[in-house]
């Protein structure tokens, strides 16, 4: 029995599409505006740049290459380039899986919006209707007690969506919807913009986010800051990138791949920030108060104080029926590249097809996600995972990856080489140094920087046993499942995982599956 030949995507375009809707998500719309405008302003941009060059790009080459050169999801890319660190690619699709259940319910919340936003049916009190009437959130937080009708169906109706594109594959189902979703959000959001920039006060505005605070680049944490928007922006570490380019077809462009999905993914972060910005300037300006006193990201700027400003607007109506869409379907594209990760290991893991993999992978993240997040705690859950699956999952798995394979493996060069054989942009030293050393240390210092808070409080003052099993023990869990599935044995049908994996790690090893794989391509 032989393992199903690979699908692939039917052009460059495609693949580009599907990386930077994957890239392009909730976070660039709620969270860049209000870390650029915390961080120095217009001199944010600079430590934003360099981080863009010297980790978010890099970063991207080295996912592109391994999961191109090995052409499998991230736990068997990881087995072939050496069998103990399956156990990453693992912890990779584990992430996935946790990050799958919870980003869909934000979705299905857009949905609801964009229906609330005939008529602002939120009222006066946004806040009070976003957590209260719709959510029917709990007094504080604890275990689920109720369910919330009015989440759990449109969460149901994101999931089917979402299914129902995976089921028809990389060329039918996730390429095509990636080339009508992107160029649809670019054209809703750029008319937001547009009708941002008309509102009395968004001058005011711009010039808050803009206006540079060249003083706040002698500080660390700016710094450290513009590397973990890059980072947590990208779609990277976390396998999506892996699995995306193990559907590229040999001879592709992977070095001008990641750069355009870099720029593109940060330009359209700036046009977030702009259309963000000029609208908190026309809230500011209709409250009689400063920029200062209404900028916020999150769930808190999209769910309360967005709707405070289109209830205040003219037009207002068609301001949140743009918006929430943008927010659907930037969180679509996302969502169905979190869930392809886990499809994709399952597949090379069993050998199972298409249909049977995402109907029983999928099925069970969307039975996980019905089950706990449309309840009165479930923001709660919400909040304490994403926390600590993204400090203590994503970025942590990152740096690991990059020690593995930079300083123990030494295998750096190895996929230097790779990129370069296909692209037409030449990987130099910049790039090794970059991978071996900037990056590795910027990780290393975002974890210390990250406990040292942790410890020093608990999270949002959340109770000590509410974050031990719905943070720690959620970030636990993804990192146990990886170890305990990498001691599983592959099926014996795959010969050719075993015999390119092996247990030996040696140069001679290594240089001989090099050699294989040359003579592959």
């Amino acid at each position: 029995m032989s393992s199903p030949s690979r699908e692939q995507w039917g052009s460059r375009s495609g693949f580009l599409f599907a990386a930077i809707g994957s890239a392009v998500g909730l976070g660039n719309i709620w969270r860049f505006p209000a870390v650029a405008y915390e961080n120095g302003g217009g001199a944010f941009l600079l430590p934003y740049l360099v981080a863009l060059l010297t980790a978010g790009i890099p970063l991207l080459v080295l996912e592109y290459s391994i999961g191109h050169k090995f052409r499998k999801s991230p736990p068997a890319a990881f087995r072939r380039l050496s069998r103990p660190t399956e156990a990453l690619g693992w912890w990779q699709a584990a992430i996935c899986f946790v990050i799958a259940a919870y980003y869909a319910v934000i979705i299905a919340w857009a949905v609801r919006y964009i229906g609330y936003s005939f008529g602002e049916q939120w009222g006066k009190d946004a806040n009070g209707f976003f957590f209260g009437n719709f959510l029917q959130a709990a007094e504080k937080p604890g275990l689920m007690s109720s369910y919330v009708d009015g989440v759990l169906w449109p969460l149901i109706a994101v999931w089917v969506v979402v299914l129902v594109i995976l089921a028809l594959g990389i060329r039918n189902g996730i390429e095509k919807a990636n080339k009508f979703f992107i160029p649809l959000l670019v054209v809703f959001f750029a008319i937001l913009v547009v009708r941002a920039l008309t509102l009395d006060g968004a001058a005011r505005g711009l010039d808050g986010l803009f206006r540079p605070d060249w003083s706040a680049l002698g500080n660390g944490s700016v710094w450290v800051a513009a590397y973990g928007q890059i980072f947590f922006s990208l779609s990277i570490g976390f396998g999506i990138m892996i699995t995306y380019a193990s559907y590229l077809r040999k001879r592709s462009d992977l070095t001008g791949s990641a750069m355009v999905a870099g720029f593109a993914n940060s330009g359209f972060e700036l046009l977030a920030g702009i259309g963000v910005f000029a609208t908190l300037g026309f809230m500011a300006a209709a409250q009689g108060v400063g920029v200062d006193e209404v900028v916020s990201s999150g769930i808190g700027l999209a769910f309360v104080a967005f709707p405070t400003v289109i209830s205040q607007m003219p037009m207002g109506t068609l301001f949140g029926v743009l918006f929430f869409t943008s927010l659907v379907l930037a969180g679509l594209t996302s969502l169905i590249s979190i869930v392809e990760v886990v499809i994709a290991a399952v597949q090379d893991r069993t050998g199972l097809g298409r249909l049977p993999a995402t109907l029983g992978v999928g099925g069970a993240i969307a039975l996980v996600s019905i089950a706990v997040f449309p309840t009165d705690s479930g923001i709660y859950v919400l909040d304490a995972a994403d926390h600590f699956i993204n400090q203590y999952g994503i970025a942590l798995a990152a740096l690991i990856v990059l020690i593995a394979v930079g300083w123990l493996l030494r295998r750096l060069p190895v996929f230097q080489k790779h990129a370069n054989e296909t692209s037409a942009i030449p990987l130099g030293r910049w790039w090794l140094i970059c991978l071996g050393i900037v990056t590795p240390l910027v990780l290393g210092w975002m974890m210390i920087d990250s406990l040292r808070a942790e410890f020093a409080e608990n999270y949002e003052g959340y109770p000590t046993q509410f974050l031990l099993w719905a943070g720690w023990g959620v970030a636990a869990a993804a990192l146990l499942v990886a170890v305990l599935l990498s001691l599983l044995p592959w099926r014996s049908a795959d010969s050719e995982t075993a015999l390119e994996a092996g247990t030996d790690t040696g140069p001679a090893a290594r240089d001989a599956q090099d050699a294989r794989e040359k003579e592959k391509n």
